[in-house]
């Protein structure tokens, strides 16, 4: 019988966080490196499910949902009377909150779409912890900006961002992400996108998302306090990115290397979503990367 290498075990829990039930995924040795795994929109942990089971011996990660993504609770918004404001400030403390509850003191940051602005508020607020930055297709620049991200950052609350809005919340526009600038979309599993509308479609949430865009425009006037933040503390960065990506054009994956010399940049054929084509050879990036720098 041939050998079979040993895939990890994954739990599925919840935390509690200021009364907001997060779910997360984890796998790997606790006394591991640890990976902070932070998805993008509009999708959950589950875009992680195969770099887990690649990485999951070897590393300790951690996929937490977001309020309003995926298993986690989705808090009536403040925008309608609710008690969540749904801005990306609010995302990353629960985040800040959730390390803290899983004991994080000390892990790399994979940082995907949302995942960006999320992750460098983490950064900002934890940079003793942050022991290197994993990039994918996560814009901190203004030459990453497409003229579609561009249009979204100047959307005004009103009827037009409404309507805007909503097309970007259908099934056509999500399945759109997955296979949009795929080098082989036959290398893309329809679950993740069919997975995603399923919560996106849920009581709610899609005000969460509008809300949430009407936001976006906080990400890029931080931008400068990033790019700042990343030239002071110099974390080993790995910046992955696929180059047909239509919202982050492949100029926001070269332009790192301004404020971080040393990044490692590859440019990948594929889109948007590059983990879900591209996840053996990321991952095998991501073990060399991690491998070299290790917890220093």
């Amino acid at each position: 019988m041939s050998a079979i290498n040993a895939l990890p075990v994954v739990r599925h829990r919840h935390v509690d966080i200021d009364g907001v039930r997060v779910f997360y995924r984890e796998a790997g040795p606790q006394d591991a490196p640890t990976l902070l795994l932070l998805h993008g929109f509009p999708a959950s942990s589950h875009q992680f499910r195969r770099l887990m089971d690649a990485l999951g011996t070897r590393y300790r990660l951690v996929a937490p949902d977001y309020p309003g993504f995926g298993h986690s609770d989705a808090p009536r918004p403040a925008s309608e009377g609710g008690t969540f404001d749904y801005r990306f400030d609010e995302l990353a403390e629960v985040i800040a909150k959730f390390c803290d509850a899983l004991q994080l003191q000390r892990f790399f940051l994979y940082m995907f779409d949302f995942g960006g602005p999320v992750g460098m508020r983490l950064a900002e607020r934890f940079p003793q912890r942050i022991a290197g930055i994993v990039v994918q297709n996560a814009n901190a620049y203004e030459e990453g900006l497409s003229p579609m991200a561009r249009a979204l950052v100047a959307l005004q609350p009103g009827e037009a961002a409404e309507r805007e809005l909503g097309q970007l919340l259908t099934l056509e526009m999500t399945r759109n992400q997955y296979l949009g600038g795929a080098g082989d979309p036959a290398h893309i599993a329809p679950d993740g996108w069919t997975l995603d509308q399923h919560f996106l479609d849920q009581p709610g949430r899609k005000q969460m998302q509008r809300d949430l865009a009407l936001d976006y425009r906080s990400n890029v006037a931080r931008y400068p306090v990033w790019q700042a933040w990343l030239r002071e503390h110099r974390p080993p960065a790995l910046v992955l990115w696929g180059r047909n990506d239509a919202f982050f054009p492949e100029p926001g994956a070269h332009a790192y290397r301004r404020d971080l010399p040393d990044a490692e940049v590859h440019v990948l054929d594929s889109g948007h979503f590059a983990l879900e084509e591209e996840a053996p050879r990321i991952a095998m990036l991501i073990d060399d990367f991690i491998s070299r720098v290790g917890q220093r």
